[in-house]
């Protein structure tokens, strides 16, 4: 059974991980949730594991750098790295 099957109790939009410290860093934060999530699955399967987490992480980002720049396209695809037009798909892409 993936993830998406185990039913209402379990979802990506209700998954929260417990902080341990306000100290750690970007990675420890994904690798400490990878793990949360894994625990919560029981042994079920997972599915699509890398769009889920694509997905968690994309969307915060581009909605905090789009804030941070004002809204500012121009501003926030050179803070990114990446063309203006793949911010603009990437804020299609999350309704932003």
């Amino acid at each position: 059974m993936s993830f998406e099957d185990m039913g209402s109790s379990m979802n990506a939009e209700t998954f929260v991980v417990d902080k341990q410290s306000r100290e750690e860093s970007l990675s420890d934060c994904v690798r400490d949730a990878l793990n949360s999530y894994f625990t919560q699955l029981d042994g079920h399967g997972a599915n699509n594991l890398f769009q889920l987490v694509m997905e968690e992480v994309e969307r915060p980002l581009f909605q905090t750098v789009m804030e941070h720049t004002n809204g500012n396209q121009t501003r926030a695809a050179a803070v990114l790295g990446i063309s203006r037009s793949t911010l603009r798909k990437k804020l299609a892409l999350y309704d932003i």
